[in-house]
This record gives structure tokens, C-alpha cells and sequence, in this order.
């Protein structure tokens, strides 16, 4: 099965970052609040299957609208980028907790060469984006038929004669 990955160096330092920011805001009140509703890049969770004629991606983007979502396929890789943008209905003072993430992300997966990559269809449903890429055919487990027996008869024409 072939699987995409995709590592990203300073994903575990925007973690640590985001809990510090929390750690600081909670401490210290309402100082700083600007800085607890501005965006910041974000990734959102992805899951990746396989089976024998796709390879499927479900991203969980709720609350993004389709057309801040773009989908793109360039020199074997996928690109997904989106925003998430703060609503501004709400007055910021009246906010009394803000946990959602908000802002632009990126994510890009390497593509294995068994993809079609002129057969991708991308569906957004309930705040999951599916990307759903076709595999080539000769990429695909063909089944071979096995045949039982021997399909010729063997015909004897009598005891033979030993000189």
C-alpha cells in the first residue's frame, strides 16, 4: 500500500507556541486580548486511505467557505490552501474564549506515481473537503483467471507394438 506523507518541521513548535499563547492570556487576564483574536496559520486534520482504484484524502475544513478553498495538482504534488476567516460580527470584547483556529493554511501531499493525475474530483460536504484521485489502470490489481484441467483429450489408438 502505498501511504502520503507529509512532516512538517514546525508543526510541533506551533502547538507549543498556541499552549504558550493560552498559558500567557489565561494568566494575565484581559491583557492582550488583540493578540488571543488575530489569525494564525493553521493546519487542519486530514485522513488518507487507499483502495484499489482510488486514493482518497477527507479534510476537515468546517466553517470555510468553497470558495476560499483551491485545489491544485503541479509537478506530482497536491496542494490544498484555504482560509478560515474571523468573524467580525461579534465584538471582540464580548468574546470570553476563543479555541477555533483561524487564518490561511497550506497542506501539500506527494502524489505516487500510480495517480491519475487528470482524474481527481474534490467534493466539500458538511465541512469535510474529499479529494478523491483516480489510480491509473496499470496501476490497478488485475485478476487473472485460473484455468482447471487441461482442455485437450489425449486419444490413444491401441497398445503400441515394441519391435
Amino acid at each position: 500500500m502505498t501511504l502520503l506523507t507529509r512532516w512538517d518541521p514546525f508543526r510541533e513548535f506551533v502547538t507549543l507556541q498556541g499552549r504558550m499563547n493560552r498559558l500567557v492570556r489565561d494568566s494575565f487576564g484581559n491583557e492582550g486580548r488583540e493578540e488571543a483574536l488575530t489569525t494564525t496559520a493553521f493546519a487542519p486534520p486530514v485522513d488518507v486511505y487507499e483502495d484499489e482504484h482510488n486514493v482518497t484524502l477527507k479534510i476537515e475544513v468546517p466553517g470555510i467557505e468553497e470558495k476560499d478553498i483551491d485545489v491544485r495538482i503541479e509537478n506530482n504534488t497536491l496542494t490544498v490552501h484555504g482560509e478560515r476567516k474571523f468573524e467580525k460580527e461579534e465584538k471582540e470584547e464580548n468574546y470570553r474564549r476563543v479555541e477555533r483556529q483561524y487564518g490561511s493554511f497550506t497542506r501539500t501531499f506527494t502524489l505516487p506515481n500510480t495517480v491519475d493525475q487528470e482524474s481527481v474530483e474534490a467534493d466539500y460536504d458538511k465541512g469535510v473537503l474529499k479529494v478523491k484521485l483516480a489510480k491509473k489502470a496499470e496501476a490497478k490489481p488485475k485478476q487473472i483467471k485460473v484455468n482447471v484441467g487441461s482442455q485437450k483429450t489425449i486419444e490413444s489408438k491401441g497398445p503400441s507394438k515394441a519391435a
